[in-house]
């Protein structure tokens, strides 16, 4: 960082040099910038020779409608503020929409001559200068509206470049800046109507605490448009530029002062002829307090409330997208000065529904410390619906010692701000029966199980296995059942016939399907066989992934196969209301419809059976419900569920932070107790309820024709063993229900006796959340 300049002191010849400049520009105009330079002139005089360099202005634009504004997020409704996004709190508007009372009450105040003087005011430069040099009284300024524009575009462009010594020369209280300033504004009227530069005046002046416009100011201070200030209110704006933090009217303190500021406007705007003597008295007798009508500003994600997680998950994709800018600091900078409109797809009423949700779940200041994270998707658009979690949003320091506050949304990816995904447990096997009716394969094959697998079993091109085994079982160590088909492998939810499957199908078929459907890791953005979990425990859900990109995988299952990536923005324009591109949910068919019809039927058949694992995904009123819990050992619970064509939720209840230290078992939950939590018994009711809340409050009808098997991948009569291997059907009768599908396989939709206890589905494997 360089010094900055020491103030040289006054002489004489410096104050000469200086009045003669005064007079040159106000009586030559812009011919003055040439005479100044000539080489005679600079050599002839010292003074003269060392304001030069604060002379030059490169790089700057003093375009008066070029100016940083505000930007603002909405929802999906395109008029509900989420929140708005400033470096400087600036709305611009054009002259015309700023009141004609408003104009006279900042040229009373600042210029009186605005109108007549040619970018210097003569009359107020050589005033200025008696008073202070000759008098030696009080320092004056003399400045005119033009001048203090240009001095504001100077500071603004300094601190934007983040350039102390620029901000130095923009302020210092210097010979070489006032003449700086005044050659400057000579051009500047040159280029610029007295009009043009009056607007941009009021559009760039500070008019209180981070308040710079009128138009700000007057929603701030009157909840009215600039366009309809009156006398008392323009007056009252025009007087706080001069010291904006002393004049604020907001500030109890300030008050005083304020409304006796108030009042020299009035009186100077009476005194040149703006308003008449009967609005003076009225105006001067008005109580300040008496027309304050304050608008309240809610400033970045931290003062958004409940949308404060969709807030901020926003943010990060607008910070991560190339669509906003080369780099990182460019977009920053777009958003913060852009004055972007940025419509997204947050559903006020089903963000305010989850968020209810989740707290109901799980108390935010629960003894049991867990986290529920839930999100939800439009199926066929990918748009993100909401997010409910159960913590308020706080990105200030404090919040490290609150455990009910957080900014993390362990809901979303890392780069979006989220956390390193959550281990989902079974609500991973809907992926394998896709894969295996991909393969060819009919869910109602017979397989052949075991409780050990050669990790060879599942080789493949980017999988070698090895010299080891995989051993896994059903829940609660219930070993497994043999033999058992896809179908209900799915609707049982058991461990082992996901295994014989993988061992058919091999690991790099799975992979493919899982990227089919949209799958990536939470914490690097990896499809899975690039990643450390690309084992065969991943067919049972040991991986890392984030509720949002399980919900979006879900709405792959809720549109017949049409699969989106997750979007948070619908539209932006800018300040000039161009529209920007946005990030593309790229939707296209990723699974034939005949497969997720088929699969949707099977998951459906999980809610509705005796045996099925599902149960408590029934919706009310008879709505055909599809689901999938999922249990993860004791580090997270997970449970998805969609209305097809309407909308997919994926929550988790876990310890984001330290699930392998802080098991879900063993626990109270707000005050219930069990010594195993699965998915059914927190999970899938949490997801349940809000699908109900969503579907009174849309009021959507119910229509059960989704979810109708196709005879091309319900046809039976295949014998597979490990591997692949043909295997001859074993002779009993005790846990063969193999060929029971055919006669259960119905389409009841209100069956839920099946208990807690068999519907579990542990991962025996333990992987946890890295």
């Amino acid at each position: 960082m360089g010094r900055m300049p020491k103030k040289k002191s006054l002489t004489v010849r410096r104050v000469f040099v200086l009045l003669l400049a005064y007079i040159m520009l106000a009586v030559c105009g812009g011919v003055v910038a040439s005479v100044l330079f000539l080489p005679g002139v600079i050599s002839a005089n010292k003074a003269a020779k060392a304001v030069i360099p604060s002379l030059k202005v490169e790089n700057v634009d003093f375009d008066v409608t070029s100016l940083p504004q505000k930007s603002t997020m909405y929802a999906n409704d395109a008029s509900t503020v989420i929140a708005t996004f400033y470096n400087q709190n600036r709305i611009v508007v054009p002259l015309k929409k700023i009141s004609k009372t408003m104009q006279q009450a900042v040229v009373a105040r600042e210029d009186r001559r605005f109108w007549t003087h040619a970018g210097v005011d003569v009359q107020g430069v050589m005033r200025a200068f008696v008073q202070t040099y000759l008098v030696k009284g009080d320092t004056q300024g003399g400045s005119s509206l033009t001048q203090q524009y240009v001095k504001n575009v100077l500071l603004m462009q300094a601190i934007e470049d983040d350039d102390p010594i620029a901000q130095y020369h923009a302020t210092e209280d210097t010979i070489a800046r006032k003449i700086r300033e005044m050659l400057i504004s000579v051009q500047m009227e040159k280029k610029y109507s007295k009009a043009e530069i009056l607007q941009g005046y009021l559009n760039i002046a500070q008019f209180g605490s981070n308040l710079y416009g009128v138009e700000t100011a007057a929603q701030r201070y009157f909840s009215v448009s600039a366009a309809d200030l009156n006398v008392v209110q323009s007056a009252t704006i025009a007087a706080i530029t001069k010291n904006p933090t002393h004049y604020d009217p907001l500030v109890e303190e300030n008050q005083k002062a304020a409304e006796e500021q108030r009042n020299i406007v009035l009186k100077l705007m009476y005194d040149q002829e703006f308003i008449t003597k009967a609005q003076y008295d009225e105006a001067v007798n008005t109580p300040l307090v008496d027309t304050l009508k304050v608008q309240d500003v809610n400033v970045g994600c931290q003062d958004a409330g409940d949308y404060a997680f969709f807030c901020d998950f926003v943010v990060h994709r607008i910070q991560n997208s190339e669509e906003f800018g080369a780099t990182r600091a460019e977009r920053n900078k777009l958003l913060q000065e852009g004055g972007l409109k940025i419509i997204t797809t947050l559903d006020v009423e089903t963000n305010k529904q989850m968020m209810e949700t989740a707290r109901a779940t799980v108390d935010p200041a629960d003894s049991s410390g867990m986290e529920i994270a839930m999100a939800s998707v439009k199926p066929g658009t990918g748009e993100v619906l909401g997010f409910g979690l159960n913590r308020y949003y706080d990105a200030t320091p404090e919040a490290a010692n609150d455990a009910t506050k957080s900014s993390q949304n362990y809901a979303v990816d890392l780069v979006d701000g989220g956390g390193s995904g959550w281990t989902i447990g079974s609500s991973w096997k809907p992926i394998n029966l896709i894969a295996w009716m991909e393969a060819g394969h009919s869910i109602n094959d017979n397989l052949q199980t075991t409780t050990v697998y050669p990790t060879t079993d599942f080789a493949c091109d980017n999988y070698t296995g090895g010299a080891d085994s995989w051993s896994v079982q059903n829940a609660l160590g219930s070993g497994t059942v043999n033999p058992e088909s896809p179908f209900l492998g799915l609707v049982r939810s058991h461990n082992t016939t996901q295994a014989t499957m993988g061992s058919i199908l091999k690991l790099c078929k799975i992979a493919d399907t899982a990227t089919e459907v949209g799958y990536h890791d939470a914490a690097t953005g990896e499809t899975i066989e690039k990643t450390s979990v690309y084992t065969p425990s991943m067919l049972i859900g040991s991986v890392n992934v984030s509720p949002l990109t399980m919900a979006s995988i879900f709405a792959v299952y809720a549109s017949n196969g049409v699969q989106c990536n997750p979007i948070a923005i619908n539209k932006v324009t800018d300040k000039d209301g161009n529209e920007l591109k946005v990030p593309s949910a790229n939707c296209h068919q990723a699974v034939d419809k005949d497969i997720i019809q088929t699969l949707a039927y099977t998951m459906n058949q999980g809610v509705t059976r005796s045996d099925g694992a599902g149960g408590t995904f029934q919706l009310s009123n008879g709505r055909k419900s599809f689901g999938k819990t999922g249990t993860s050992g004791d580090l997270a619970v997970t449970a998805g569920s969609f209305i097809p064509n309407q909308i997919a939720t994926f929550a988790v209840v876990g310890d984001a932070q330290n699930p392998y230290t802080h098991p879900i078992a063993n626990i109270a939950i707000n005050g219930v107790y069990n010594s195993y939590w699965d998915g059914s018994t927190i999970a899938s009711p949490a997801v349940t309820k809000f699908l109900n809340a969503y579907a009174d409050a849309k009021q959507l009808p119910i229509d059960n024709s989704y979810g109708q098997p196709v005879a091309k991948y319900t046809t039976s009569g295949k014998y597979l063993g490990i591997g692949g291997r043909t295997f001859s059907v074993p002779n009993t009768s005790t846990n063969n229900n193999s060929n029971t599908n055919n006669n259960n396989q119905s389409n009841t939709t209100n069956n839920n006796s099946q208990s807690n206890n068999n519907q579990a589905d542990a991962n025996t494997n333990r992987e946890g959340n890295n």
